[in-house]
């Protein structure tokens, strides 16, 4: 019996020992996919999202409406942004960690609860009833978007903002990156007690960091494989990009709060330019 691979999975060097290793046991998902959720909630529960959130909400106006936030997980950015007392339409396409989002706002007051739209929509192609001044992009999800994927992202942003309206983009970018290739691996516990392994290829060449993320348990059946690429960008590149797109970059500021990596990441933010400007 082989292993299970999600459609358009990406397999990476160190999955392909490990599910030749677990045979049948072996399931392969993108960390974003739907077989993934209860690994990337499971990690994600323990990465408190507040300083990351502390950093956009610095440049929310006060008088400003409802955030959009995209590609919103199961929370970690959502909850911390409603926590600074902000309303926030949380927009994301895997529904089951809508699923882990919606139980988890059920036990929140129903002030939080009422501050919180759940939509499920593709980041890159979504067009909803309502304008918003500021729309929010946590660290790493613009990176996960090839060159046709961002264009759909950066289209669909400018549609939904409010005129003179803010989108704050958090990018993981290739210039501090090392020159040569490199991995490391580590051991991480879920908030439910589970023991996994990250594995991580940084690759200049190819501008990408791989991860791989598995049970420590090696008899875990199902014995699932949660695999991530993200593409480091080159920053005049995001900011070309955004130009061509009818935006004006204003600003970019170290992203302090961003985590775990080696490569930097930047705060953007971008206004939609006026016609004729």
């Amino acid at each position: 019996m082989s292993e299970k691979i999600a459609r358009g999975t990406v397999r990476t060097t160190r999955s392909d020992v490990l599910l030749a290793s677990a045979g049948g046991r072996g399931v392969l998902c993108g960390i974003y996919d739907e077989d993934a959720a209860d690994t990337y909630h499971d990690l994600m529960q323990d990465a408190d999202g507040t300083a990351e959130a502390r950093e956009f909400a610095d440049r929310i106006r006060p008088e400003s409406g409802p955030v959009l936030e995209l590609a919103a997980g199961t929370g970690r950015l959502t909850f911390p942004l409603l926590e600074l007392g902000h309303t926030v339409t949380a927009l994301e396409l895997s529904a089951a960690m809508l699923d882990i989002l919606r139980k988890r706002l059920e036990n929140e007051p129903p002030d939080v609860r009422d501050r919180c739209t759940v939509v499920q929509g593709d980041m890159t192609a979504f067009a909803l009833d309502e304008r918003f001044e500021t729309v929010v992009v946590s660290s790493g999800s613009v990176n996960v978007l090839d060159d046709a994927g961002r264009p759909g992202l950066y289209a669909s942003v400018r549609e939904n903002l409010a005129p003179g309206g803010r989108f704050l983009l958090a990018v993981a970018v290739a210039e501090a990156v090392k020159s040569e290739s490199t991995e490391r691996q580590q051991e991480l516990s879920g908030l439910s007690g589970r023991r996994y392994v990250l594995h991580a290829r940084m690759s200049p060449v190819e501008e990408i960091h791989e991860i791989t993320i598995y049970p420590a348990d090696e008899t875990a059946d199902p014995f699932v494989v949660c695999t991530n690429r993200i593409r480091l960008l080159k920053v005049d590149q995001v900011v070309r990009e955004l130009e061509q797109a009818g935006f004006d970059v204003v600003s970019r500021t170290p992203f302090a709060s961003a985590g775990q990596g080696s490569e930097d990441v930047l705060l953007l933010e971008a206004l939609p330019r006026v016609a004729g400007s």
